[in-house]
Order: structure tokens, then sequence, then C-alpha cells
């Protein structure tokens, strides 16, 4: 609370002191500059949404400036539309086109995605050029009607508190939302794709809204120039424009108060140096190369950096609660568990091969509710694919599975998660920058009732279901020992408390079927000792655990049901002690003394690399 107490009255002074420039100067240009660096901003709020939070690079936003400015000049002086209504419309058309460029240029990644946008950048800025009946060329389009109150249209005062004010609007809602459950998926897919979705948090929606956010602000840029200037025409529109909004973004660095920063300085720098267009160049490329390298969380990471060091009184910590009640999933409450002897999880003969090598051989699997289950095998028996396959990660090339009574073959990942099945990974995928209290968090993301425009306003509905999400996000990792821990940067943990961290974000997902994919790995004797309790713990309150691990003093310790898997298929399964005893689980997995002198840890398949041999363990 003290937070938001000083950040809205710094914005409030801020604010105040910058509404008074207009009337201390009438100097025309000294007042453009002032206008461009808050259009600067407006642009780049919504494409540092898109570039910093979700890490998808944009070369083309240039194009969606220009679908703005030129929608606003049709709608205004070809059309007689009111400004006012011409000016959201440039938004909502900007927006659109957001979603045509985000449904295809999604489907790349990397560079790949940076040209499918530059691409668009260059097909508008030609066709603005060319199509001279509608755009008028370089000519451009005249009479473009600004934005005015009772019949009065805006001198350049009024344009740069016009602008102002949806400049703090913007920075409010974007504090908002980026603060919330969307602003911590958006950080989720940018760092770790597969992990989102095994949250419940849809990768590719999220993606076409940032798009749709970053296109709109841009749209609304493009709208301000074009009717402040009364005038557009195509040398508005080309790649350096592209570029210029690039660099803010990532000169300014990755926080809300970045684009702000970037806007600030580069504007300026731009007014200073726009009689040297060729040294205004290179300062460009120069700046993006010290953004990088020298300030890889840009300007805004930096300052934050000073505060703490010098101000740390300026980033107070949140005063988290005390004494709340202890956890209990939701997941279990008001459902019905499956009759008796019938399956939570029934797999009939899934099958998945790449290439020559077949990890999931014609294997039937059934998961009993309330019970822990293990999946054990040498390295390469194909026991991560049978997990990949039942969360939805790869699809089975021929067989069914049925979670729940209902046919999830096919189903995203997210979709599944949301449906009760949470799972861990064998290498872990956290979302290290973030703090461990918002890894829970995100956990939490589809039983956050908090919908996009009620995020944006930060109040009522949205507020409360996001203190809601702290005090459950507590409660489990006070579940799990990490309480001490919520306000740490998760990537900053010890190595076994980053694994527990890892089964909090699971647990947060509120499911009836947990996946745990070697969990032991890289934990020492005693954290293991502890991970035996944590797991007794969770099947003691309702959830069925499935077990992948090669450490058999916790496999022998927790376990109700064994299965074992060998070169994809599975050649036994029962009781701890039934699985103890057969003889093709001894030779094929545990071995005799000549068989582990010949190595049975021999690497295995893509995807059960990097498996502890459990040296001293593995005798049953």
């Amino acid at each position: 609370m003290k937070g938001e107490l000083k950040h809205y009255s710094w914005l409030i002074v801020i604010t105040v002191l910058v509404a008074c420039v207009p009337l201390a100067t009438s100097n025309d240009f000294h007042l453009r500059v002032l206008f461009l660096i808050g259009v600067n901003y407006i642009a780049a709020s919504g494409l540092n949404v898109l570039v910093n939070y979700t890490g998808q690079k944009s070369l083309g936003h240039a194009g969606l400036f220009a679908v703005g400015a030129y929608a606003v000049a049709l709608l205004t002086a070809r059309w007689g539309w009111n400004p006012w209504a011409a000016f959201a419309m440039a938004g909502v058309l900007a927006g659109l086109f957001g979603v045509v460029i985000a449904l295809p240029a999604l489907r790349v990644k990397g560079p790949a995605l940076a040209m499918v946008t530059i691409g668009f950048g260059i097909v508008v800025e030609k066709i603005v050029s060319e199509w001279q009946d509608v755009f008028a060329g370089q000519q451009g389009i005249y009479g473009v009607i600004p934005l005015g109150i009772g019949g009065q249209m805006f001198g350049t005062r009024h344009w740069v508190w016009f602008v102002l004010a949806l400049c703090v609007l913007l920075h409010v809602m974007f504090r908002y939302l980026l603060d919330g459950r969307f602003g911590r998926a958006f950080l989720a897919v940018n760092t770790a794709e597969v992990a989102a979705e095994s949250v419940g948090v849809s990768v590719y929606r999220f993606k076409v809204l940032a798009f749709v956010i970053s296109a709109f602000t841009c749209g609304i840029a493009g709208a301000l120039i074009a009717q402040q200037n009364q005038y557009i025409n195509s040398d508005f529109i080309n790649f350096n424009l592209s570029i210029f909004f690039l660099l803010i973004v990532l000169f300014g660095g990755n926080s809300v108060y970045g684009p702000l920063l970037g806007a600030v300085v580069l504007t300026l720098l731009d007014s200073l140096l726009s009689r040297w267009p060729d040294v205004q160049h290179f300062t460009y490329g120069a700046l993006l190369l010290f953004a990088l390298y020298a300030m890889p969380n840009g300007l805004a990471g930096f300052v934050r950096r000073l505060a703490r060091r010098f101000a740390p009184g300026l980033m107070p910590q949140e005063v988290l609660p005390q004494d709340l009640p202890p956890w209990q999933p939701r997941s279990l409450a008001g459902q019905a568990s499956p009759a008796g002897g019938e399956a939570l999880l029934d797999g009939r003969g899934l099958y998945k091969a790449y290439g020559g090598v077949v990890p999931t051989n014609e294997v039937d699997i059934r998961i009993r509710p309330g019970h822990v289950h293990s999946l054990i095998g040498p390295n390469g028996a194909g026991k991560t694919t049978l997990l990949n396959i039942l969360s939805g990660i790869v699809v089975p090339e021929r067989g069914t599975i049925r979670f729940d009574g209902r046919d999830i073959v096919g189903v995203s990942t997210n979709r599944i998660a949301r449906m009760g099945l949470g799972r861990t990974f064998q290498n872990l995928r956290l979302f290290s920058d973030m703090s461990v209290l918002d890894n829970v968090k995100v956990g939490l993301h589809a039983h956050i009732d908090a919908g996009f425009f009620s995020s944006l306003l930060g109040v009522g509905k949205a507020r409360r279901a996001e203190l809601a999400a702290r005090d459950e996000a507590l409660q489990i990792l006070d579940r799990l020992h990490l309480r001490d821990k919520a306000q740490e940067i998760a990537g900053n943990l010890p190595y076994g408390l980053q694994r527990r961290l890892e089964l909090a974000r699971a647990l947060a997902t509120h499911p009836r079927l947990l996946l745990l994919d070697e969990p032991a790995a890289g934990l020492n004797p005693q954290e293991t000792q502890e991970l035996i309790q944590v797991i007794a713990r969770i099947r003691d309150i309702g959830i069925t655990v499935l077990l992948i691990e090669h450490h058999m003093d916790l496999v022998m310790a927790v376990s109700d049901h064994v299965i074992v898997l060998d070169y994809g298929q599975k050649i036994a399964e029962g009781t701890p002690a039934e699985v103890q005893n057969n003889p093709r689980v001894i030779a094929a997995y545990l071995g005799s003394e000549d068989e582990e002198d010949d190595g049975v840890n021999d690497g295995g398949d893509g995807d059960d690399q990097q498996h502890q041999g459990a040296a001293g363990g593995q005798h049953v």
C-alpha cells in the first residue's frame, strides 16, 4: 500500500510539472518535442508488452502506425467522420491488423518472426506510396480534421495536455495489467513456453494479445500525428520508424517505466541530431549495441539497480499477510471421485515413434485416484516421453487417453492443465527472473477470476482476485516450507529449493493428478528425505501422483503402485514388493552385478537425458 501511495504521489507531481510547461513557454519547437515524447511513449508502451514482456521481436510496427494515421486521415478528410470517432476507430483498426499479422507470424520464431513483421512493414510502405488514388503517395492527404472541444480545434498547448492525459492513463492501465495476472502470463510465455502451457496459460493466445495491444497503441500514435499535423504522406512511414520504436523499447528496458525513459531520452536525442541524419543513424546503432550489451535490462534496469543500492526506501517490499489457514486444493472440493475401481487416468495402446526410435510402444497405463504411482526404468526407456504424452506436450500416433472420463488426445497442454493435470519437469523450467511468489501465482493463473478489461482498471473484482491469489500462493509456499523465500528471485534459490518451488507451482494449478518427472534429481540425501515427506503430504490431501524417479529408496518409500518400462514397453507393474522380485525387472532395470558393470545407465533417448544413475540406491 505504501508503494502504491508513493507511486501515485510521484505520478501526480510529474504530471503537474509537465502540464505547467505549456503555460511557461509558447515556443512551438519545445512544445512539439514534448508532444512527440508523448506520442513515442504511447507507441512504445504497447510495443513494450510485445517485446520485453512476451519476447516477440517486431520490426514492422511502422506499418501499424500507418494504419492508424491513414485511417484517421481517410475517415475525416474524405468521408466526413467526427474526429473523435475517427481517432477511436484508428486504434481499433490497427488492433485488427495486429491480429492479421499475429496469426501467421506467430507460427514462426526468432529471426523468422522479425522477417515476417519486416515484410508487413514493407508491404504497407509500398501500398501507401504506390496506391495514389487512395493514399496519395508523397503528395499526401490534406485536410485531416484535428481533435477539438466545443467546436474549438486543439492548439499546440492543447495537444500537449491531451497527449499527457493519454500517457498518464496508459501508464496506470499498463501498470495494473502488467503487475497482475496478464503481466505474469506474458513473462511466463517469454521465459518458458512449455512451462507456461503446463500451468494453464495459452501461449498462442497471449502472443496474439500482445500483438493486438502493441498494434492498438501504435495506431493511436499514428492517428495523433496525422490529426496534429492535419496532414499525412508516405514519407512518415518508413523502416527507420520501426527501428526507432524498437530502440525506445530495448533502450528503455523491461519495466512499465522503460518506454517512458526510452521515449524521453531518444526523442530528445533525435531532436538534437535531426540536422545531421548520418550522425543520427550512427547514434541509433551505437545506442542499440549499448543497450544490448552494456545494459541488458535497459535504462529502467540500470535505474532500478541504483535505487536498490542507494535509495531502497523508494522501492519498498510488499508487506505480506501472516497466519493464513492451511492450503487445500480446490480441485478436490465438490468433485465426485471416479467410481470404485475406475481409473482417474486411463491410457490404452499409446504409441509414439521418432524415426527408428520408439520410446512409447503400445503402452497401457491406469492411474487410480488417491495413490502414488511410480514409473521406473533404465535411461532411454521412454518414461519422459510417456509423461509428455499424458500431459499433452506430445501427441501419440495412436492410442487413447481418458482423464477424469474425458478424451484428452489432441487437447492442448493448457486445457489439460485446466482440467486438473499438473506436472513438473525433468530439467527445471522455472520462471527464473520472477519472484518465488509470482512463480506460484502463475500456477494459479487459471483460477484467478480477473478478465482483461478489469485487470486494466486494477480495481474491484480484479483487485480482490489478485489479493486472494497472493494469499493462496503464500499458503502453498507455507505447505512446502518456502514462505520465507517468497520475495526472492526464483533463479537465485539453491537448486534443491528451486525443485521444491517447481512443485509448489504445479500444486497451484489445483491438480487432481500430479506428474512429477524426476523431482529428486540433483538433491542431496537430506533433501531427498524431505521430498519423501512432501509427496506423502500431497497424497494425504487427496492428490494422485505419478512419479518418474531413479532413486529407488524414494520410489519404494512412497509408492502404492509401480510401473516398469524398458525400451518403450511396459514389462511389469504391481506393488513395490512385487516389482522388487520380478525377474524381468531385475534383469532389465535393477540388474545383476555383471549387468551393472556393463552399465545400465547408457545414455537413453533425448527425452530421458541427464538422468542420475541411482548409484548406491538402485538396488532394492
